[in-house]
């Protein structure tokens, strides 16, 4: 037998009640299989728990990232992984700010 929700008659915050308060406040959680109780959520309840689930991603720099492929030479990748644990940075970090290093001297970057 599913159990009725019950709302709370006070809205005094839960550290200010006495026992008795508190007592009747909590009073729905005393029943087994609570859950039972509970509906089918609403569309913005599903979107909120899709929202919590998501996951954090990376953030975004500037227009965002592309991924792409690229084809290293083993000894300047391995040159380029020393560079870049010596420098406590990402490997990504180090070859764009490569890129950038050079965009500046050749290319104006408007």
């Amino acid at each position: 037998m599913a159990a009725s929700p019950r709302k709370s008659k006070s809205s005094k915050a839960l550290t200010k009640m006495n026992s008795t308060e508190l007592r009747a406040a909590t009073a729905e959680f005393d029943d087994e299989f609570v859950a039972d109780s509970f509906g089918e959520p609403t569309p913005q309840q599903k979107a909120q728990l899709q929202r919590a689930k998501r996951k954090r991603g990376r953030p975004r720099v500037g227009k965002g990232v592309q991924v792409i492929s690229v084809s290293v030479e083993k000894g300047l990748l391995q040159e380029t992984d020393k560079l870049a644990k010596k420098l406590k940075v990402r490997r990504a970090w180090l070859i764009s700010r490569g890129l950038r290093a050079i965009l500046n001297q050749e290319v104006a970057i408007e």
